[in-house]
Parts: structure tokens; sequence; C-alpha cells
């Protein structure tokens, strides 16, 4: 454990001195060997509108692909920096995709959601060609990536403007997203709003769009959250089991915000089991049978 302690101080070093993100830092103790990628593959005409696929490098039998969002208040973020999520979830097995998306200000609120929807449908349409199964089909995302994933799960209108339904999706995970929230003044040009206006347009909100026959959920929690208020998972999650749909929790009581996802690389998996709590809940998710009637789960 010593001897891990001192390499990883001494990478650390090393990249922060060379004038490294914290994304290259985690990206750089990425075990090798535990995946294949193929790179910028457009899902449409803008130069944004592509994404990366992740493989094992042991082919799984079960071939379930994970779509992954990334965070960054609608506003930044690079699939590219995301190489560790890639790489974690295809080290489980699983078939990882994950989308760049257009962002403020280039565009504003539901265009990025209607980017996701549009990913969503390449991967259905594509799964079979990159080795998957489109039957076991996941979300997930990170932040403004979980409510990316919130919305294309519990708003139907944008899978139905693709084509498709939202029972294509079989399960999703979100981590640390908003889901019943005023946007701060710096995101609220993201939305359309002024940045005096506390009133939401209800249609950027999941939370309004639970009717209980949603795919079911996973919301993955710090409690130390400083940026999303805890209360948007513990809200999302009453919301939904009142209406008898199928949502579990996961709360992370030492944990912040970036530390949810952080904890997905290799190298700091000792901060919270996020990246086991998801790969098992979609692992239940792909052997169970679809439930008749919404359940509830805790």
């Amino acid at each position: 454990m010593h001897r891990f302690v001192r390499s990883f101080i001494n990478i650390t070093v090393i990249l922060l001195v060379s004038g490294c993100t914290r994304f290259d830092l985690l990206n750089a103790t990425i075990p090798a060997g535990c995946s294949t990628r193929s790179l910028d593959i457009p899902y449409g005409p803008d130069p944004r509108q592509k994404l990366d696929i992740y493989r094992p490098a042991s082919p799984d039998p079960a071939k379930g692909i994970v779509v992954f969002f990334y965070g960054g208040d609608w506003q930044n973020g690079n699939k590219h920096d995301y190489r560790f999520v890639g790489k974690a979830l295809a080290s489980r097995g699983f078939i990882a995709v994950l989308p760049d998306y257009r962002l403020y200000p280039q565009v504003t609120f539901p265009t990025f959601v209607d980017d996701g929807a549009l990913a969503v449908r390449w991967t259905h349409e594509h799964a079979a060609k990159f080795g998957g199964d489109p039957r076991q089909l996941f979300l997930m995302g990170h932040s403004a990536g979980a409510h990316i994933a919130a919305l294309l799960t519990l708003d139907k209108r944008y899978l139905e403007s693709q084509g498709l339904s939202t029972t294509i999706i079989r399960a999703t995970a979100g981590l640390s997203g908003p889901y019943d929230f005023v946007p701060s003044k710096e995101d609220r040009p993201v939305f359309g709003m002024a940045e005096n206006d506390d009133t939401p347009p209800p249609d950027i909100e999941p939370i309004h769009f639970v009717d209980g026959h949603a795919p079911p959920m996973l919301l993955v929690q710090g409690c130390k959250d400083t940026v999303v208020n805890p209360k948007n998972t513990t809200q999302l999650a009453a919301r939904i089991r009142q209406a008898g749909g199928d949502v579990c929790v996961v709360e992370y009581p030492s944990r912040g915000h970036e530390g949810v996802v952080l904890s997905i690389a290799w190298s700091f998996r000792w901060l919270a089991p996020t990246l086991d709590d998801v790969t098992r809940y979609f692992r239940e998710m792909e052997h169970r049978e679809p439930a008749t009637q919404p359940s509830s789960q805790h």
C-alpha cells in the first residue's frame, strides 16, 4: 500500500508540475489492457455530435451497453476527459458509449437533451454492429449529465421524437443530478431564464415527468454535496415511490459532488463504491424480467 501511495504521489506531482488537468491525472493511472476503443464516431452532423465506444477486452455474453453523459453545467465538458469512466465500465464487461453534446452558449435547453436522445437512437440502432445487445441499453450520467439522462428516462417526448419509446432503456443511473431545482444565476441563461428569474420552466425539471411507468432508476448521491443539493435525489425518489415507480437510492455520507464520479477512476475507488454499486444494479436489471406493474425499491 505504501509503495502504491508513493507511486501515485509521484505521478500526481509530475502531472501537476507539467500543467496537466485533473482529468489527465485521472486518465493517466488507468490500467492498460482492459478495453479497446473507437473514437469520434458521428451520431449527427454537428462537430459536437460525436461519440466514443469502449469495448471490454474480453467479450461478455450479456453485451450490456451503458451510454454515459458527463456533467459540466451544460456549458463545459469533453468525452475525451472521461476515458476513465469508459474504461472502468468496460473493465466490468459493459460496452460504454460516451457522447459529446452541444453546450451553452452554442445552444440552450432543450437542444443538449435532444442531442442525448439522438445519441441514444444511434446507439440503439448500431448496437449489434459493435457487439452490444439493444435490449440491454442503460443510461448513466453525472451532474448535468444525470439531468440529461433523467429527462430522457422520464420525459417520453425526447425519445419519441426519435421514433423510440423509453421502454428501450433497461435502467438509468443518475449520479449527483439536479432533478428538482432552480438554476443558479450563472446557469439561468442556459435555460432561457433571466438572471433575476427564480421560477424555472417546468420542462427543465425531471421530477415533473414522474408517472410511475418509467424505466427503473438508481440515484447515487454524496450527502456532502454543495454543488447540487442532495434533496434533488431524495425528492425525486420520493415522487417516484409515491407514483408506484421503481427507484433505488444509494447515499455516501462523506462524499461531495465530484467525489461520486471521481471514485470511478481506478486510483480513487477508495473514495466510494460508485462503480460497484452502479454495475451491480445494472447486472441485476439485466437478469430481471421487466415488471408488468411498476414496483418500488429501497
